[in-house]
């Protein structure tokens, strides 16, 4: 499988050329700068990516004006509505930017992780869901000498925004991969296996093109996968549920909880202002500021403006 360099998408000794996996942070608006550029110059005949399968037909609705981010998806039990699980989207999200950009190019695009349908049973069967000990990101983040990861992954990708950083990325999370002593979920690698089965069946179906968006976390093992007949087996005989699928709004706030897929983050107003305003980012934002002090009655002059700028 092929990813993203410095001159372009380019095959190396461990990739497939049918398949060119990006490994991104959900709701990076860095990582979503540099996911459309790579997708441009790509060109795919597919996109997959990482999210519910049941939620394929609802991705339709993304060609629709009228609906905008931040949304969710929402899936739960129709005969137990309390178990449910939101997949939310912002416009900086790269994996909203992947659905739009195929959407508005008309290229087939599909989900590919572990049926809701068996993660929801599997869940209830679990006493309590696995967690890794540590956030891959906070332990780069660690590496480097930083104790604020947030910041640390912002000023490295966020702020800047580039296809160069696709395989510093991937090869940073093989490197975490392939330590021992970091703990894998074993919903991780179900996950994992069935994303490797739906990249196997794009394949198989005769696509050349295909563009793979997943946490940064898997994709060195879809790059390196296991064979078809151990990923079977893995999947082979999971419980199930019924599940339904739909669109939600969401909110900001919601993104700051740790709460939902891919949430937690800190700062979505920055992220967005991020996304939305590529050139002078910190003067835009200062005058953002001025401009809200402003309606509080509170001071905020053109000078001190400045004079916070400058002290940025």
């Amino acid at each position: 499988m092929a990813g993203a360099t410095s001159t372009g998408l380019a095959a190396n000794s461990q990739t497939r050329m049918s398949v060119h996996v990006f490994g991104i942070r959900h709701h990076g608006p860095g990582s979503a700068r540099s996911l459309l550029a790579a997708l441009h110059e790509l060109k795919p005949d597919l996109v997959l990516v990482e999210g519910p399968v049941e939620g394929d037909d609802q991705i339709r609705w993304i060609s629709d004006p009228a609906f905008q981010p931040p949304v969710a998806l929402l899936v739960f039990q129709p005969d137990e509505p309390l178990s449910s699980a939101f997949y939310p989207f912002a416009s900086f999200s790269p994996e909203w930017s992947a659905l739009s950009f195929a959407t508005e190019n008309q290229i087939p695009v599909r989900f590919m992780d572990l049926p809701k349908t068996h993660w929801m049973a599997l869940e209830k069967e679990l006493p309590a869901q696995e967690d890794r000990d540590e956030d891959p990101l906070n332990t780069l983040a660690r590496i480097a000498g930083e104790d604020d990861f947030e910041r640390w992954w912002d000023r490295l990708v966020e702020s800047k925004g580039n296809t160069d950083i696709f395989p510093a990325i991937f090869e940073a999370m093989s490197a975490l991969r392939e330590d021992a002593s970091r703990p894998v979920s074993h919903t991780d690698l179900l996950r994992e296996a069935a994303m490797r089965q739906q990249i196997r069946l794009a394949e198989k179906a005769g696509h050349s093109r295909i563009a793979v968006v997943c946490g940064a976390w898997h994709a060195p093992v879809l790059v390196n996968p296991k064979s078809a007949k151990e990923d079977a087996a893995m999947l082979k005989g999971l419980p199930k549920v019924k599940v339904q699928v739909s669109w939600v709004p969401w909110t900001h706030g919601r993104l700051m909880r740790d709460s939902g897929y891919g949430a937690g983050i800190e700062s979505p107003g920055w992220y967005e202002h991020l996304w939305t305003t590529p050139a002078q980012t910190g003067v835009r934002w200062m005058s953002k500021v001025a401009q809200l002090l402003r309606t509080e009655d509170l001071d905020a002059s053109p000078a001190q403006v400045v004079d916070a700028v400058r002290l940025a």
